[in-house]
């Protein structure tokens, strides 16, 4: 097993912990910003270190496109090849067997997906995935798996369950690196009771931590909190709990309250890139002309870089005139915000007092889930 988890406090079901992995230790609950094709977009390593992130994303199918897990091996890792001294997570290529449905083909033992690169042909199976991961290196793998769309017939829903179970346990078996930690994944759409029952399958093959995939598709802030809280509860209580692909403030919050703790999302640094900035009280909108003469940061009590050091007049300005300036500074911000944000949730558990959060943070009530949050 190559991490250790510990639960420091709990209140209610929301907890407190600490994740050690081989490349460091994180506060959990946790937020990773995404560096898909091994590079969180726009900001340097440096600067992400900054903003407060303790583990960050990466994903198998876009780096085997490109350069590819040999490549990434020889130059060191992941760890290496990205600059990033701290831990890494990496996805298995899963999620892309629902984003990319019209580039891939399905069967039972593999999905074979057309590069939205050259056209080539990439296939995947539960060794390919496993041992890609392997080779890149990062200190968290996942089990590969199908995450069905939403909505699904229940018969598409109940297959992409039977695949991912008998592949989360081939996973399993393939699995070489022993300082890697491995993570399972449960899906099952919207319907409870699949969910439970893939849980119960997933937990029998056994992980070092688990996984729930498939929401953030599509449905409802309300059909998500439905389907997470029992699952949740359901998970080993001294294994991380992770829900993926979430990233929307009021979405985490509940997730937090329900026992997860850790999370990723695109959303800093893609809504940074389109002039989008979060805040405790809302977004902005970058490019506003409200904001021409503003002398003010970002956000008032933000310490990131951007709001130290440039207003809110000049970070439009930069938009406006399409400086890449503008969305490196945004992207900085944003993710600052998110780390702020688990900052004040963990130290709130502590506290017990959670149930401040919608006073402190207004943006929580903005609970709409985008439609796709990776890459």
């Amino acid at each position: 097993m190559g991490i250790a988890f510990e639960i420091l406090h709990t209140a209610g079901e929301s907890r407190l912990g600490r994740l050690r992995t081989p490349h460091g230790e994180v506060d959990t609950p946790a937020f990773m910003p995404v560096g898909t094709v091994g590079s969180v977009k726009g900001v340097t390593p440096h600067h992400l270190a900054e903003t407060g992130a303790g583990i960050i994303l990466a994903n198998t199918y876009h780096l085997q496109l490109r350069p590819g897990a040999e490549v990434v091996e020889s130059l060191g890792g992941l760890h290496r090849f990205m600059g990033w001294p701290g831990p890494i997570l990496t996805d298995s290529g899963g999620y892309q067997v629902f984003s990319l449905a019209q580039i891939n083909k399905i069967t039972d033992e593999s999905v074979t997906f057309r590069s939205h690169v050259d056209g080539a042909l990439l296939h995947l199976d539960p060794v390919s995935a496993t041992r890609i991961q392997n080779q890149l290196g990062a200190d968290i793998i996942m089990a590969f798996d199908q995450c069905p769309p939403l909505p699904g017939t229940p018969e598409l829903v109940r297959t992409a369950v039977d695949r991912t179970i008998r592949w989360a346990a081939e996973c399993r078996r393939v699995h070489a690196r022993p300082e890697q930690a491995m993570f399972g994944i449960v899906q099952g759409g919207l319907d409870v009771e699949l969910r439970l029952h893939c849980a119960a399958r997933i937990i029998d093959i056994g992980f070092d931590g688990y996984a729930i995939g498939g929401l953030s598709v599509g449905e409802t802030h309300a059909e998500m909190v439905e389907v997470l809280k029992p699952v949740a509860a359901f998970l080993p209580a001294d294994r991380p709990r992770y829900l993926m692909g979430v990233g929307m403030p009021g979405d985490i919050y509940e997730a937090v309250k329900a026992g997860v703790d850790m999370f990723d999302c695109v959303l800093p640094t893609r809504n940074g890139r389109n002039a989008e900035a979060f805040t405790a009280r809302g977004t902005l909108k970058l490019r506003n002309e409200q904001h021409r003469l503003a002398t003010g940061p970002i956000e008032a009590d933000c310490d990131c870089y951007a709001c130290r050091r440039f207003s809110l007049g000049y970070v439009r300005h930069l938009f406006v005139t399409r400086e890449m300036l503008g969305p490196i500074l945004a992207s900085i911000h944003n993710l600052r915000f998110f780390q702020r944000f688990m900052a004040r949730l963990r130290e709130l558990i502590r506290q017990g007092r959670l149930d401040i959060i919608p006073e402190e943070y207004p943006i929580v009530r903005e609970t709409l889930t985008p439609e796709g949050c990776d890459t």
